[in-house]
């Protein structure tokens, strides 16, 4: 053969066969004889035949892309949550037949711009989002366009579309509940900063716990912050320098990097962490069971969130019956030293 591309109609005349019998063997559309297939698959890898991809996509329609946007970390740590639900996404696509194509997320008014373009070059058939929002105007804008996406992650309770979340007000009641079993009566939260649907869901778990054992809610107790090791470490090096009968016993935290804070803080005042004052923390990454003493951590099931968003999009591009819209999946609490000690 030349160096020109090498076609359907070149496979199909060294197989003896037409060019439309080939497409369809290809495809799966077509069964045919054993022998028929095999001079098939021989042409194919002795012609070395790649399917034009372009041409299959203005006949069908279909990208195979799904697009994802994510925000980027300013600092040089590894987002363990990010990588574990794109890990899921990106392996589930691939066994789907699809690929995904990441673009960056931006902010205020252009939060909708890349999705806009996207859509409108034909670049993907639906899309995946993350980190979702109070009235988030990228699901809006997707409901107006009628663009088929899953969320993973809960907005408004009015806002009706596909997506799969974990149930974090679960998991912080389980390590609240953790804690008050061990004896603490007076917990302090580590809470995020500004109002949003993940935090005020887990903020929910810690005073649920509370209220089902009778114990107050102390907004003294309650630190919104960043979710950083410097916030953490400062709420509670603050709550640490209460009298005795003020100060918490323990402290429960929205993720394991605050947690950690809370840990450093608890040490430098002279305290064994476990023992005399207990930690919890969230997301369970995977330097949690190295730290001295090892964090208790909500663990999340990221990649299996990351695997259902992509079935759930998948059947929803393909015109499938779909069973469960809303997927609400259950978290467990890792117990280690850092509260077992408690």
């Amino acid at each position: 053969m030349t160096n020109k591309r090498v076609s359907i109609k070149d496979v199909a005349v060294r197989a003896g066969v037409s060019y439309q019998t080939v497409s369809k063997v290809l495809n799966g559309e077509l069964r045919v004889s054993a022998a028929t297939e095999a001079r098939i698959a021989d042409s194919v890898k002795e012609l070395g035949y790649h399917p034009n991809h372009s041409a299959r996509t203005l006949r069908t329609q279909r990208s195979q892309m799904i697009g994802y946007s994510w925000s980027s970390s300013e600092t040089e740590q590894l987002n363990h949550i990010v990588h574990m639900f794109l890990t899921g996404v990106v392996s589930e696509a691939e066994a789907a037949g699809q690929h995904v194509l990441p673009f960056p997320y931006r902010d205020g008014d252009d939060q909708v711009a890349g999705y806009r373009e996207l859509i409108d070059a034909g670049r993907v058939d639906g899309f995946v989002l993350s980190s979702v929002m109070y009235d988030d105007p990228r699901i809006a804008f997707l409901l107006e366009r009628g663009f088929p996406f899953v969320a993973f992650g809960r907005s408004g309770p009015q806002d009706e579309f596909p997506y799969v979340d974990v149930d974090g007000a679960a998991g912080m009641r389980l390590a609240t509940e953790h804690l008050i079993v061990h004896g603490h009566r007076r917990i302090g939260v580590l809470a995020w900063g500004p109002a949003t649907r993940v935090g005020d869901d887990r903020l929910s778990g810690y005073v649920q716990a509370l209220q089902a054992a009778g114990l107050p809610t102390d907004p003294n107790l309650v630190a919104r912050r960043e979710s950083d090791f410097e916030s953490g470490y400062a709420a509670t090096e603050c709550w640490l320098s209460l009298p005795p009968d003020q100060r918490p016993t323990a402290v429960v935290a929205m993720s394991d990097l605050t947690a950690i804070g809370a840990m450093h803080a608890a040490q430098a005042a002279g305290l064994t962490v476990g023992r005399d004052f207990a930690v919890a923390g969230f997301d369970d990454v995977p330097l949690a069971q190295y730290l001295q003493p090892p964090l208790t951590s909500v663990r999340q099931p990221i990649r299996q969130a990351g695997h259902l968003c992509v079935d759930l999009l998948v059947a929803i591009l393909s015109g499938l019956p779909v069973a469960e819209r809303h997927i609400l999946l259950q978290p467990e609490l890792v117990i280690r030293a850092s509260t077992h000690g408690a």
